[in-house]
């Protein structure tokens, strides 16, 4: 790998990894692929196609050519897309986690996105069930609240 020194007298890497380099077209070919342009071209392509259908007979090599153009790109939209998804979830997810760490919610949750199905599902259940309580749980405050406050006016009258 060609190497050279930084400002410090340290080496470098002075090209980007593959992972760098897929990230970078994965991002720009999604941000391309998500335009109305780009939609407009593609209807265009096939009506381009379908038109040409009676010049060449609508032959089999016809029908192939748009056949294997839309198999190409849906095959490597798939993985583009599945990237942006990774990207935007794993974005979300430092997000939300922040949020916990710095609100009143329990930073037990942060991290359980790496968690089993199974042990998720429980989890699901528990906060669910702890949800249900809690009306009756704030209800009760409530009660006890009011119930305070005209025991003050009492002693205060």
């Amino acid at each position: 790998m060609p190497v050279r020194k930084n400002d410090e007298g340290s080496p470098e890497r002075w090209w980007p990894n593959a992972a760098e380099v897929f990230s970078a077209l994965a991002n720009r070919t999604s941000q391309a692929a998500g335009r109305a342009s780009t939609f407009a071209v593609a209807v265009a392509v096939v009506v381009i196609w379908g038109l040409t259908g009676p010049i060449f007979n609508f032959s089999d090599t016809w029908q192939l050519i748009i056949n294997t153009g839309t198999t190409i790109v849906t095959f490597l939209m798939v993985f583009l897309i599945q990237n942006s998804q990774n990207r935007d979830s794993a974005a979300i997810q430092v997000k939300l986690d922040e949020l916990i760490r710095t609100g009143e919610a329990r930073n037990s949750f942060v991290g359980i996105e790496h968690l089993t199905d199974e042990e998720l599902a429980e989890l699901r259940a528990k906060c669910e069930a702890r949800a249900k309580t809690e009306p009756a749980a704030e209800k009760s405050v409530r009660r006890a609240g009011r119930k305070a406050r005209r025991a003050a006016e009492k002693a205060t009258e």
